[in-house]
């Protein structure tokens, strides 16, 4: 009987860990910064699976830590919506301090382990959780351009990646932290669309023009299009040693449409389901287009 209560008692706490750092996320997260260094190795630079061990457990520390003190500063808000009100901290499952200890464990962690593969990515790692934390969170009940702000640390992973296997920010990590950064707007905006009515018991603001309306479904395209043109810089030969194929640029071209497609008919349409389609659409957007990255530089 004892053992089955540890083992019960084990198996809560790991999932609150899961939950509190949004494991789904941080993996997906942690996707584009494996994708970021597999692009920046070279001769130079060789790939070696210890960084790539490091940048991964680094990774999901820089995440989860972000997403803990969210939990902490949020708490209030979480508990007035459905899709966040059993989290850990708001259901009571889990104490704010509690929380608060593990968002800093995994900073100090992440950071240091971080630290070792070079200092620059220590640095975009802080920079990352500062801003998530201390800027974007506390925006999102104030002004829709939280939003924007929040595209600075969300586009970090893809560029990190790349940081890591080099040691160096040039041209080519910030064209990957480019691509990311407008990736953020149609993807967020279509959340904030689908769930406009929650978010809004909370008091909390996405949509650029605070509605449901023709003016942020118009603003999605527009994003969705300099997505676009982000994504086939590579392609034009002036962004370094990151560069892409023409048959590779067909390809991003053709996702790129694909995505387009989907922001247009919430244009049209304007309702939940299109937009939590299109929510859909920029998550496979974003892992298909790193695919197609890494893809195209191991076969060339």
């Amino acid at each position: 009987m004892e053992a089955a209560k540890n083992t019960f008692s084990l198996k809560s706490i790991f999932l609150d860990f899961k939950e509190i750092t949004k494991a789904g996320l941080a993996i997906s997260v942690l996707f584009s910064s494996i994708a970021g260094y597999l692009l920046g190795v070279n001769d130079e630079h060789p790939f070696k699976w210890s960084v790539l061990l490091v940048l991964m457990i680094g990774g999901y520390c820089m995440v989860g830590a972000s997403n803990a003190f969210n939990q902490v500063i949020e708490k209030d808000i979480d508990s007035l919506m459905d899709r966040t009100k059993n989290r850990p901290v708001p259901s009571g499952r889990m104490s704010p301090k509690m929380a608060l200890f593990v968002a800093s464990l995994l900073t100090i962690v992440g950071i240091a382990l971080l630290y070792t593969i070079n200092a620059k990515s220590a640095m975009f790692a802080a920079i990352s959780i500062f801003l998530y934390t201390s800027v974007y969170t506390p925006l999102k009940t104030v002004t829709s351009l939280s939003v924007f702000v929040g595209a600075f640390p969300g586009a970090i992973p893809f560029m990190l990646g790349w940081v890591a296997a080099t040691g160096e920010f040039g041209i080519e990590a910030g064209t990957l932290f480019l691509i990311q950064f407008f990736w953020q707007f149609p993807h967020f905006w279509s959340i904030g669309w689908f769930l406009y009515e929650d978010y809004e018991k909370a008091g909390i603001f996405m949509l650029p023009t605070g509605k449901k309306d023709k003016g942020t479904a118009l603003q999605v395209i527009l994003y969705t299009v300099w997505l676009i043109i982000a994504s086939l810089l590579p392609s034009l030969g002036f962004t370094g040693q990151l560069f892409i194929s023409p048959i590779a640029a067909i390809l991003v071209f053709l996702l790129g449409l694909w995505m387009l497609f989907y922001a247009v008919r919430l244009y049209n349409l304007r309702t939940a389901k299109a937009a939590r389609t299109l929510m859909l659409v920029s998550v496979s957007y974003i892992s298909l287009l790193q695919i197609v990255f890494i893809v195209d530089k191991f076969l060339r």
